[in-house]
């Protein structure tokens, strides 16, 4: 991991914005925007968010091992450690490492300051046994575990509590990453849960299989971790969200292994313990082996746009789409800031660069007639045999021309997908230029989603406002479609150079966000999870009784609350 990643940002270490001659470029092969020098972006970062790329900000080095705080455990506690067999280490910077996700205080942080706790030992288990180990060593010497998997947890999942004086031990699963079996009769295949997304495709393509999980994330994040937060990946429709997918799972709790007795599709025998283990984000055990539901590779890809005069047509025709259940793999719509910040990621000239590629000239025609100001694309994937595509690719534009929209071709479909991949590493400069950047997300009912949307805008605009805050980014898309709603997708970004303490105002600015989002009718979270920086909120969520059921399974679980990462809810019980 050390080798590869950065240790104080996102994504590999041979991938990132750089500036070069006072123009944005991206380096390393790795994405279709590697090695290109990116002017309109350049523009664009001035233009919006204020920016001055001749004044970088220099981030602090990676620290020393005398940098890094003294692990706190006794020599007992080592002892037990050193006699379970499994690799181990104290070394502050594998500690740290795993200290953390990838939340705008994370990050922050990483660059500029230090946590105020991180674990005091990694362990790297390599098979279910050696969980079952750690874990009964914890439970009985009065020990922390914090499971760690990917390390892209945006909710705050992986921090040390601050008050937390137990010995904690960071169990990170990387090491457990095997395909178990493949049973290519039933379409199941099991695989430790450390097993990372694009790891697991890979192997699962050249048997000719796909699982088809897809998350933003899905390059670093592992099996476990999609399991534990109830994940949703960018070809739901077709493949199904984590819950969808899942036929078995094993979870090693204080109290023994929970899970079902029997692989079969379905079961009616009381309370599905599946959902216990879904979502629950470290607080009750460590996800060992998950069986999924596979499907041959499709024999057909291809992606689509189409581009609107304006925002609210584009959800009219995802919700006509939803109602006709004939969504295809991908579908998503960006507002009208989302499709000029990613019309700017091209290095093709003109405005409507890339929307002109591959278009017959009857569309450009009308497609000059649409407002710059109120544009928006939606970009698809289709996936199946050649004939459903082609039925569906039909439909889907057919629905489009009814609300005003043109196809826009194959290419801007493509790009909008795959620089989904690149978003996160934008951060990174902002990072370098006083620019705090984060997403978060929502579903809400189809009547609600554009007057949410509107009014989240709104209260973002007058906070930033109320702090002078000149230069900022506000940009939604709508990401996924299910019959009764949709999930929407807000990004976040402003200028902190006027701003004393740049995180607070960041956490400020999302609560009043999140406030607004429960109150125009969202959720909490789709598929991020809770955290401890949405934690606020879930008691109204489930009701009391719920919050009382949820601490009843913790208290008979892990009764010594071995897995105090307080995620959910705070870890005293």
């Amino acid at each position: 991991m050390e080798e590869l990643l950065k240790w104080n940002g996102w994504g590999y270490k041979d991938s990132r914005f750089l500036v070069k001659d006072g123009i944005i470029h991206f380096s390393g092969s790795r994405y279709p925007i590697g090695e290109l020098s990116l002017p309109y972006f350049t523009q664009w970062v001035e233009d919006v968010l204020g920016v001055d790329l001749s004044k970088p900000h220099t981030s602090k080095d990676q620290p020393v091992e005398e940098e890094c705080p003294y692990p706190l455990i006794s020599n007992d506690n080592y002892k037990q450690i050193v006699h379970l067999n499994v690799p181990f280490s104290t070394k502050g910077i594998d500690r740290l490492m795993r200290a953390h996700g990838h939340t705008v205080y994370d990050i922050y942080t990483l660059k500029e300051s230090f946590f105020d706790r991180i674990p005091d030992v990694v362990l790297w288990p390599s098979c279910h046994g050696d969980v079952v180990k750690i874990v009964d060593a914890a439970d009985k010497n009065n020990m922390v575990v914090i499971p760690f998997g990917g390390g892209t947890s945006v909710t705050g999942a992986v921090e040390c509590p601050k008050d937390e004086m137990r010995t904690i031990i960071s169990l990170d699963t990387s090491q457990m990453n095997k395909i178990l079996w493949v049973d290519r009769e039933n379409l199941v295949i099991c695989c430790e849960s450390g097993i990372i997304g694009q790891d697991l495709e890979r192997e699962l393509h050249t048997m000719g299989f796909t699982v088809g999980h897809e998350p933003d994330s899905y390059e670093f994040s592992s099996l476990g971790g999609w399991v534990a937060t109830r994940a949703s990946g960018m070809k739901k429709n077709t493949y199904g969200n984590i819950e969808d997918l899942l036929v078995h799972v094993k979870m090693v709790t204080p109290k023994g292994v929970l899970e079902k007795n029997c692989q079969v599709p379905r079961m009616s025998c009381g309370p599905d313990f599946n959902h216990i283990v879904l979502g629950s984000e470290g607080c009750l055990g460590v996800i060992t082996e998950v069986i999924l539901k596979i499907r041959p590779l499709p024999k057909m890809k291809k992606y689509g746009s189409v581009v609107f005069p304006d925002f609210e047509s584009g959800v009219r025709c995802m919700r006509e789409v939803a109602k006709q259940r004939c969504q295809p793999a991908s579908i998503r719509l960006m507002d009208n800031a989302q499709f000029k910040f990613g019309q700017s990621l091209r290095p093709v000239p003109g405005y409507f660069g890339l929307i002109f590629d591959g278009l017959k000239k009857l569309y450009i025609k009308k497609i000059k007639g649409f407002n710059f100001d109120s544009i928006c694309v939606m970009t698809l994937l289709f996936e199946g045999d050649v004939k459903d595509v082609q039925m569906q690719e039909k439909k889907i534009y057919e629905i489009g021309s009814k609300f005003g929209g043109i196809p826009a071709g194959q290419t801007n479909g493509e790009r909008g997908y795959m620089l989904t991949f690149v978003i996160a590493y934008i951060r990174d400069l902002g990072l370098e230029f006083n620019v705090l950047a984060e997403s978060f997300e929502t579903s809400v009912p189809w009547d609600r989603a554009v007057s949410l949307c509107r009014n989240v805008k709104y209260v973002v605009g007058e906070e930033c406002k109320k702090l002078n805050i000149e230069h900022y980014l506000m940009a939604a898309r709508v990401t996924q479609t299910y019959d009764a709603g949709c999930v929407i997708y807000f990004y976040f970004g402003y200028n902190y150079s006027n701003i004393k303490n740049p995180v607070e105002v960041y956490e400020q600015i999302e609560e009043k966000a999140r406030d607004e989002i429960i109150e125009s009718g969202g959720s909490i979270s789709h598929h991020h999870g809770v955290g401890k920086i949405r934690r606020k909120w879930y008691p109204g969520t489930i009701s009391a009784i719920g919050v009382q059921l949820f601490k009843a399974t913790k208290q008979e679980l892990d009764p010594r609350n071995v897995f105090a990462c307080g995620n959910i809810l705070k870890s005293k019980l």
